[in-house]
């Protein structure tokens, strides 16, 4: 059975920063990108960060490049997201999805209501506030 769990959530500061884990289990994890994203009180899901794991590929949405990292520890299997310089607009439920194909496509699909991504976990709360 393929799980993601993901883990590093809870509350942070203004300016703080969080680590966030996705630790994947029962995939061939070299197969696979695993992508960030975030979904905020009322609104739509929005997509982060891919890494694509064979190669280590990054994307990131234009507004998070600066003050996020995604990295990836083949290992143990587990995909990271810090998080630095964090605002209050950085809150919300962040969820990891794997998927089989690049990154470079990947990113292209993150607000396609359509697009049937291989696996998900079932999110982390991430809150930040004074």
């Amino acid at each position: 059975e393929v799980q993601l769990v993901e883990s590093g959530g809870g509350l942070a500061q203004p300016g703080g920063s969080l680590r966030l884990s996705c630790a994947t289990s029962g995939l061939r994890f070299d197969d696979y990108s695993i992508n960030w994203f975030r979904q905020a009180p009322g609104k739509e899901r929005d997509g982060l960060a891919c890494i694509t794991i064979s190669d280590g590929s990054t994307y990131y949405k234009d507004d998070t490049q600066d003050r996020y990292i995604i990295s990836r520890d083949g290992g143990n299997s587990v995909v990271y997201l810090q998080m630095n310089s964090l605002k209050p607009e950085d809150t919300g439920v962040y969820y990891c999805a794997a998927d089989r194909a690049h990154c470079e496509i990947l990113h292209s699909q993150w607000q396609s209501p359509t697009y049937r991504w291989d696996y998900w976990g079932k999110g982390t709360l991430v809150t930040v506030s004074s």
